[in-house]
């Protein structure tokens, strides 16, 4: 038999076993999707603290309940560690690491590559790596290939790569893991052929493309849309406030068309998952940090609320959230709204301010910044 065969006979007997590198907002939700439809599941991480969380069924993502978590751990299908070579034991690596962006919106590809690297001297024949990490064009192939060719395999027939792009979207209800489209993209044809087995299981719905540059592009131009939308509307915040228009009218006038427009609402900057969407505990990105550390800069003494970011650190203090009370909002001297998608009525609240500084008003110095 074939590796190609011998992996895709696995993959239809759920006795190939995963690895997952990188347990975050992707790859917990990942392993514990793959570890549900009967595979066996190593997860690695570097984080002590999420190793020792998720092998006592404690769950540190939002959209991973303990509940679901738990049984799995408990029932064998599901161990982390923080040792690379135990990746040797499983027949498939799925990368999940953060591809965070700098200042100057250039990715940070190091974890990208660090997981490369812990995957020299561990990839053996019979293997596939899939990269799931948001990153450039080419990544695949130019981080990915070597560690193939330099354990003398040859791709597509004694191991097997692919990129298959995360589309995880935190906190929400409907669109999760496991129902959302998932494109792949494989080096070469049995690649593909070999992924799509493993992951047929495990998705709804499987989107195959014809390179892994294809899927990564896929990626990019998903995450273009988003960031050109976001800055299209705080533009349009800046332009109504100069108008004295309500932005927030015009938005929700213009999502009653059925077609051709997408709702998108305004915010401090296009930043991450704080910036622009409710109930998220994701930091990465988000302008209100840029606020906090422009803030701290001026000598401020900042305090914040969020009830999804209890604590986070800057410039080697760590700020812890406070509640969000009439009396604590009446004693700032300025209060900063973010955001207004977690459900609480802060224009109530800041009825007790003695200065209030709010998104609309905030929109044509902080973006031009």
């Amino acid at each position: 038999m074939s590796v190609e065969r011998d992996l895709i006979a696995k993959a239809e007997a759920r006795t190939a076993v995963f690895g997952v590198i990188g347990l975050g907002y992707v790859g917990l939700p990942l392993a514990v999707e793959l570890a549900a439809a009967g595979y066996r599941v190593i997860g690695y991480d570097v984080n002590r603290r999420v190793v020792d969380g998720v092998n006592a069924g404690r769950s540190h993502i939002l959209d991973v309940s303990s509940e679901r978590l738990a049984p799995l751990v408990q029932a064998g299908r599901l161990a982390v560690t923080d040792e690379a070579k135990r990746l040797v034991e499983a027949d498939a690596v799925s990368i999940c690491v953060p591809t965070p962006l700098s200042k100057t919106k250039d990715p940070d590809i190091s974890y990208v590559m660090a997981a490369a690297q812990a995957l020299h001297g561990v990839v053996r024949a019979g293997q596939v790596v899939i990269l799931e990490s948001t990153t450039y064009p080419g990544t695949t192939r130019e981080l990915f290939l070597p560690v193939f060719e330099n354990a003398d395999l040859k791709v597509g027939v004694d191991g097997f790569l692919a990129f298959s792009p995360e589309r995880v979207d935190p906190g929400n209800p409907t669109w999760h893991t496991r129902n959302t489209p998932k494109v792949l993209g494989g080096v070469t044809a049995a690649c593909l052929r070999v992924v799509l087995a493993l992951y047929t299981p495990v998705f709804d719905r499987l989107v195959p493309v014809s390179s892994p540059e294809a899927a990564e592009l896929t990626k990019l131009l998903e995450n273009t849309f988003r960031s050109v939308n976001i800055g299209l509307v705080n533009e349009m915040a800046i332009v109504c406030d100069k108008l004295g228009v309500d932005v927030w009218e015009v938005i929700e006038a213009a999502a009653t068309k059925p077609f051709g427009f997408m709702k998108f609402t305004p915010g401090p900057g296009l930043g991450g998952h704080v910036a622009y969407k409710k109930d998220s505990d994701d930091l990465r990105e988000s302008p209100a940090l840029d606020v906090i550390r422009l803030l701290l800069a001026q000598g401020a003494d900042v305090g914040y609320h969020d009830p999804h970011v209890p604590e986070f650190s800057e410039d080697a203090r760590t700020l812890r959230s406070v509640p969000l009370s009439p009396e604590a909002v009446r004693s700032a001297d300025c209060v900063v709204v973010v955001t207004d998608h977690s459900g609480v009525d802060y224009r109530m609240l800041c009825r007790e301010a003695r200065a209030i500084v709010d998104t609309r008003h905030v929109l044509s110095e902080y973006t031009r910044a």
